[in-house]
């Protein structure tokens, strides 16, 4: 094993308002049965990276019961284990995570039990799949001190991103990061390769400085005196961290070669299952390009729409274009268009929940209407 994992949770991220409030934005459900973290974990075992370190912060309860079955990804202590930190504060330490610099610091002893040469970093909200050992061989090859996973994006969406300015080598030149006016296309996906003992004495440097943040602090800081280079990849990939990234991600598992790229084509991405039955769909009930979880009673009509585990709706009842989360439970003549609903919501006969493809109608988890 030539690669240690280490996946960062962006646990706070107000852009996803109340989605984001009771739970790590790794934890949430995403395609009907899954959780974000599950792809960026699911690729790590899947490259043969046998030990990972998940670091998280803020109301991790969901994400630490979600990977308290390690087995579920082929992982175990004998082989390297996965390990679930959150902030440790202790006499000399009272802080919580002040950046993913220090989210890694604060749990460097990770990083210098192991044995293995190179890390991989993956923020645990992406939505993809990659063979890391690929990019490892890339930056062998490279001699490069940090490779990032990159990719050809409209500019729109790298307002939100790290953007670089690459040589014909697709070695960096300037990195800037969600500028406003982004002046080239190649976006930093978040996820990085980079020797072990290079990244402890880099964080050894930048804590002892004040500085917090991995992409400021290092990357576009050191850009000059390391060789960084950009590794290409052109496949599926999407950042949750919108509410709006959050639907259309969804939707995208609509799309035939979407779920044939990232569900359906080997190596598979692995989540903990629920034990529950095939979704039963009663007299009448009309389910059209959709996707349902386990547990699920359908007797209305559900469209271009995600329902989780355990959904019910009741009779006349129109899901469209929305997002449904595990145990909800929406009664008879009822109407719901672009709207996301959290787990656990009860939804009385008669009600409409309407939002706007550009303005969602987001139900609060355990509410009911």
């Amino acid at each position: 094993m030539k690669l240690v994992g280490i996946i960062l949770d962006e646990s706070k991220v107000e852009r996803l308002g109340k989605l984001s409030q009771e739970r790590a934005i790794s934890s949430i459900p995403v395609a009907s049965c899954y959780r974000a973290i599950d792809f960026s974990i699911s690729n790590m075992t899947n490259s043969d990276v046998k030990k990972i370190a998940v670091i998280t912060q803020y109301s991790s309860s969901s994400l630490i019961h979600h990977l308290s079955t390690p087995k579920v990804w082929n992982l175990g202590e004998k082989q390297g284990g996965l390990y679930v930190y959150t902030p440790t504060m202790i006499k000399d330490n009272l802080y919580w995570h002040r950046g993913t610099i220090d989210s890694m610091y604060q749990n460097i002893v990770f990083l210098k039990k192991a044995q293995e040469p190179y890390v991989v970093i993956s923020a645990g909200n992406l939505i993809y799949k990659l063979d890391y050992r690929k990019m490892l061989d890339y930056h062998i090859e490279k001699n490069s001190d940090l490779t990032i996973l990159s990719k050809s994006l409209p500019k729109e969406e790298l307002k939100h991103l790290g953007v670089m300015k690459l040589d014909k080598e697709n070695k960096l030149l300037e990195f800037e990061e969600k500028p406003l006016d982004p002046q080239t296309n190649n976006g930093s996906l978040g996820v990085y390769i980079m020797k072990r003992t290079l990244l402890i004495k880099l964080l050894e440097e930048v804590i002892a400085e004040g500085r917090y943040d991995f992409v400021t602090d290092i990357i576009s800081r050191y850009r000059k005196q390391l060789n960084i280079y950009a590794y290409d990849f052109n496949g599926y990939w999407s950042n949750i961290g919108t509410l709006k990234k959050y639907f259309d991600t969804n939707m995208d598992f609509l799309k035939q070669e979407v779920r044939k790229e990232l569900l359906f084509t080997p190596p598979y991405i692995s989540t903990r299952i629920k034990d529950d039955p095939p979704a039963k769909f009663n007299k009448g009930a009309r389910m059209i390009n959709s996707l349902a979880g386990g547990g699920n009673i359908i007797n209305g009509t559900v469209i271009d729409s995600v329902l989780f585990n355990k959904v019910y709706t009741g009779n006349d009842s129109v899901v469209e274009n929305s997002i449904v989360m595990n145990d909800t439970y929406i009664g008879n003549n009822c109407k719901i268009k672009y709207a996301i609903i959290d787990k656990s919501v009860v939804i009385s006969d008669g009600k409409n929940v309407i939002g706007t493809p550009n303005d969602f109608y987001v139900v609060p988890k355990g509410t009911i209407i």
